[in-house]
């Protein structure tokens, strides 16, 4: 955990979101919630308008272990999924995590250059999370539902390496909704048993802090 604090630290304040000379924003109190499998938002979850990501394959139908669906993309095959569904709150951000999924990605040859600035493989592995935000205040908020993810067998993200890149990090505005996704190549996706998401901070318009990230484990 030391080692992942250490990074969030030269993460924040949103990097990529803010000017390049943000000051870092250390993390000091994070709080910590386990996804059991059986536990779920007791809210009811809004049907949703689903628009499919222009770099990747659509997964939505794909919700059984091995399936496999082709497009212009390219190939992609479910390797894990686990629907949840379980709301964390980090201060006036009302933050649903909907499921989580470890595809094995095949791109369509025009899809290659795209997926160079990530990785050098011409297929590979990736955990996608999918969620939905929500800025239960009258002021704007800068927040990232998945600031750093780390799977069980020690691989590290930042939400810099998103190749889904649907905006959800970033600016929050006032009473206002991001839903979407967010994918992280990963190596040995085979061994992974436990994914952990650490979130970033809720920050004002001032960049300053206003609430401590979350870190949330989920069990696959």
């Amino acid at each position: 955990m030391k080692r992942l604090f250490s990074i969030l630290t030269l993460l924040f304040v949103l990097a990529g979101c803010s000017e390049a000379n943000n000051e870092e924003k250390q993390v000091s109190e994070k709080q910590t919630e386990t996804v059991d499998e059986t536990e779920s938002s007791n809210q009811n979850t809004k049907k949703d308008v689903y628009v499919p990501n222009p770099q990747i394959t659509d997964d939505i139908n794909l919700v059984k272990i091995g399936d496999t669906v082709i497009d212009d993309k390219g190939e992609l095959t479910l390797k894990a999924y686990k629907n949840i569904n379980k709301v964390v709150n980090i201060g006036a951000v009302e933050m649903t995590i909907k499921d989580l999924k470890v595809m094995h990605f095949v791109p369509d040859y025009s899809m290659i250059d795209f997926f160079h600035a990530y990785t050098h493989q011409e297929e590979f592995d990736f955990v996608k999370v999918g969620v939905e935000v929500k800025n239960t205040s009258n002021e704007d908020v800068k927040f990232a539902p998945v600031a750093l993810i780390k799977t069980s067998n020690g691989e590290q993200k930042t939400w810099e390496d998103d190749i889904y890149l649907e905006e959800l990090t970033g600016e929050l505005q006032r009473e206002s909704i991001k839903k979407g996704n967010m994918g992280f190549i990963v190596e040995k996706a085979h061994e992974v048993k436990a994914i952990e998401i650490l979130t970033s901070d809720v920050v004002n318009s001032t960049d300053e802090s206003i609430e401590k990230a979350k870190n949330i484990k989920i069990d696959l």
